[in-house]
């Protein structure tokens, strides 16, 4: 096939159809339609894009493999490096990491490298198609905390080389945030993330859910009493923020990690689960990341006209571009330039509206985005029923005030270097735990770094 200039387009449901449901929204690539695509990759010899990717797949390889129809054989180049191929192919920010360092898209568009490792993850799995490869157990035990992505990459590498892994959720189903935090539109639980877990499982790696470490068992007690040689921290970062307002304590306000929990892991958007969840007639989202998208998508699907207050302009927004593509098909209006300073509520304490400032842009901050000033006497509200704060989040603190000698900072994340070694030599932290709220694939990477550094403490034991 000769190779084509412009990206093979994907199939998504429409907007009017899919803002009524929770179904994914994007169809992915068929078989021709990949094919098609992996033309357009160069093979570059020194190739950026697995420089740019977080844990390192070997990209040129596996695209020639869907090239030469040999897509389990893609998918076995992709497990060499990622246990998690269908989540990340999804939900990746590609075009920041593998696809903006794409030298096809240099002069035009990019190779759709998480498009065709969605299809390949997809195949694998439609196809029972898993490598089980693992050296023999060592008889070294390694406790991970969180269930997560950094959690689960870690002990996909760690199962893999011979250790005994034992992973400890505090909720009840696994998969950190995958399962409770990103929406069922744009990642399916029951055939995605629990596939992805149970290929874990197969090797060997042990999850025990409803465990709180920290209060139903310490770190001292796993390293002390239950024999294991090592623990990771991988509990991410569930500690939602908020803005510090009058009138954050109405009823209405939540935050955007109650919304897409009670949603997501509590199904409260299928109406033969007992799990209400209230978005009123208007919805006021507050952020501009994914999980204000997220967010503002979600009570678009629960029936709530959405509203999303962010206080720089769309070209400082954090979310992928994608994301606001969708949001913005589905209806979602953006207020930008704008902050709010009041949440405004009725004399029984139900919001009413939301006060916002306009802003107009400064200089640059240390971010490089440029800084929001307010412009003196330019309020105005919005009428809403609820306002949802996505304002990001910090690692909860109950796991280090816990754990004697683990250095924190002053954030609340733990104290790591760049192998996810903490200030006691047994105890490793890696993900959101550490860096505050970050991508799925960047957990992913300090997860495989983690666990490195473990099977290296460990050998030289």
């Amino acid at each position: 096939m000769a190779q084509k200039k412009d990206r093979v387009p994907v199939r998504e449901q429409e907007p009017k159809v899919r803002v009524q449901n929770f179904q994914e929204v994007c169809y992915g690539y068929n078989v021709t339609e990949a094919q098609e695509e992996a033309t357009r990759c160069l093979q570059c010899k020194k190739p950026r894009c697995m420089e740019a990717c977080p844990v390192n797949i070997h990209i040129p390889q596996f695209i020639k493999k869907v090239l030469e129809g040999d897509v389990l054989g893609a998918a076995d180049i992709i497990g060499q490096d990622s246990s998690l191929p269908a989540v990340c192919g999804r939900v990746c920010p590609q075009e920041t990491q593998c696809e903006g360092s794409c030298i096809v898209g240099i002069k035009g568009v990019p190779v759709a490298i998480g498009k065709l490792e969605r299809f390949v993850a997809d195949t694998a799995r439609e196809q029972n198609h898993f490598n089980l490869e693992c050296a023999p157990k060592n008889g070294k035990k390694v406790a991970i905390i969180g269930s997560g992505p950094a959690g689960l990459a870690c002990a996909n590498d760690l199962a893999r080389k011979g250790y005994s892994v034992t992973i400890f959720e505090a909720l009840h189903e696994a998969g950190g945030v995958l399962v409770y935090g990103i929406p069922e539109f744009r990642l399916p639980k029951e055939t995605i993330v629990k596939s992805e877990i149970e290929n874990l499982k197969k090797l060997g790696v042990e999850i025990i859910t409803d465990v709180i470490v920290g209060r139903t068992v310490t770190i001292d007690h796993l390293l002390d009493v239950e024999g294991y040689g090592a623990v990771f921290i991988a509990s991410g970062a569930g500690l939602p923020k908020f803005m510090n307002i009058p009138g954050e304590n109405l009823n209405g306000v939540v935050s955007a990690n109650e919304l897409l929990t009670r949603a997501n892991l509590m199904k409260a958007f299928d109406k033969s689960y007992d799990t209400p969840i209230y978005v009123g007639k208007r919805v006021a989202v507050v952020g501009g990341g994914n999980v204000a998208m997220d967010a503002a998508r979600t009570a678009a699907r629960l029936g709530a006209e959405v509203h999303l207050v962010y206080r720089r302009s769309e070209a400082e927004l954090p979310a992928r571009a994608e994301e606001v593509h969708h949001a913005k098909e589905e209806g979602i209006i953006f207020n930008l330039l704008c902050n709010p300073v009041e949440i405004l509520g009725d004399e029984k304490g139900w919001v009413t509206a939301i006060r916002a400032i306009r802003m107009e842009l400064g200089e640059p901050d240390a971010s490089g985005r440029r800084t929001p000033k307010e412009v003196p006497g330019s309020e105005f509200d919005i009428p809403c029923d609820v306002v949802c704060m996505a304002l990001g989040t910090s690692p909860n603190p109950m796991i280090a005030s816990t754990t004697p000698g683990l250095e924190v900072k002053k954030s609340g994340g733990i104290v790591a270097d760049e192998m996810g070694q903490t200030s006691r030599k047994e105890v490793f932290a890696g993900g959101d735990a550490v860096s505050g709220a970050a991508t799925v694939i960047l957990a992913m990477g300090a997860g495989r770094k983690a666990a490195a550094a473990i099977d290296q403490f460990l050998s030289s034991k």
